[in-house]
């Protein structure tokens, strides 16, 4: 149910404005859950790969900070609460939390799955967008699928022998 006191008149009615928050806020768990998982990993990377990798997972927890309030805005703009606890984050993400240090090229290949599954959630959300004339929510879509399948080819690289 919208939480505004203010009807929302933008063209898409209450009902699929709350279908697609509903998949906004999973968008918005699945990447919360990433930007976690990738500044554990760069805190926590040892090996060969050290500077490489603590760099490189630097700058997609960075990236992923700034998404997370893109999504969320876009969720209050469509009149409905962002989640924001872990309890939330916990039930509505797909990605699942990794237990205690992997070793560096696993933590490359959790992030590789990660980042792929952002991508599954953010498409998932898109017939319903479609359908609805929901533009700022396919161009916010289209623009988060982009840098998670091109962070998802730079990882998967660094997994080539």
């Amino acid at each position: 149910m919208a939480t505004s006191t203010t009807a929302i008149n933008i063209g898409i009615d209450d009902a699929n404005r709350g279908k697609i928050a509903e998949g906004l806020s999973r968008l918005l768990a699945d990447t919360y859950t990433l930007y976690l998982k990738t500044h554990n990993f760069h805190w926590n990377v040892t090996g060969p790969m050290f500077q490489t990798l603590h760099l490189m997972f630097e700058t997609q927890y960075n990236e992923l900070a700034l998404a997370v309030d893109l999504i969320a805005e876009r969720i209050r703009a469509l009149g409905y609460p962002a989640p924001g606890t872990y309890s939330e984050y916990a039930r509505l993400s797909s990605i699942p939390e990794t237990e205690g240090v992997p070793k560096a090229k696993e933590m490359i290949r959790l992030l590789v799955e990660g980042q792929e599954a952002v991508v599954r959630t953010a498409r998932s959300i898109f017939p319903l967008v479609e359908e609805v004339n929901d533009e700022p929510t396919a161009d916010l879509l289209t623009q988060r699928m982009q840098v998670h399948e091109k962070t998802a080819w730079m990882l998967r690289s660094l997994l080539e022998e």
